[in-house]
């Protein structure tokens, strides 16, 4: 085999593989119990919300009021309203977003993000697709996860309860 067929065999190979994890890593917006078009998200969604919401984007760390957030209660969905993570499975990690090492029964879903070339875990709202951040394995007992949330994703409401 020349060198030239060589490399190119290998040259496509590598972008044959690489297209194929982008096509899994993007996967589909699926179908929710709420559906709305971009347009309509962006009528109810601030421009910081939508970013992350809808475009899988991040907040700054240590922007979010919610991060200090102490006080019992329910930590809701910013684009559906949906009950997610509970104030008592909340805790200080560090990192400079909400933390959760658990999310409530039925609210959320998860899928593999390839965005930076590792594989992590993806957590978005069951009911409208709203991506809300990701889960790591560095997380406190009982589950020894760490959902880091962005914290424009939610919304709070203190003394309510799961």
């Amino acid at each position: 085999m020349k060198r030239r067929t060589f490399i190119g065999l290998g040259a496509a190979t590598a972008f044959l593989g690489g297209a194929s994890v982008y096509a899994l890593a993007a996967g589909s917006e699926g179908e929710f119990e709420i559906m709305k078009s971009e347009e309509e998200w962006r009528k109810i969604l601030t421009d910081d919300q939508f970013a992350v919401m809808r475009k899988e984007g991040t907040e700054r760390a240590f922007t979010s009021p919610l991060n200090d957030e102490k006080r019992a209660g329910i930590f809701h969905c910013a684009a559906c309203d949906l009950p997610l993570y509970s104030s008592e499975a909340k805790f200080d990690s560090g990192t400079g977003w909400p933390s959760f090492y658990e999310a409530l029964p039925d609210a959320v879903e998860n899928k593999t993000d390839f965005k930076l070339i590792y594989p992590r875990k993806e957590e978005h709202c069951r009911r409208c697709g709203g991506h809300l951040g990701h889960v790591f394995n560095d997380g406190p007992p009982p589950t020894g996860k760490r959902h880091c949330i962005n914290g424009v994703a939610l919304t709070f409401k203190p003394g309510e309860t799961a």
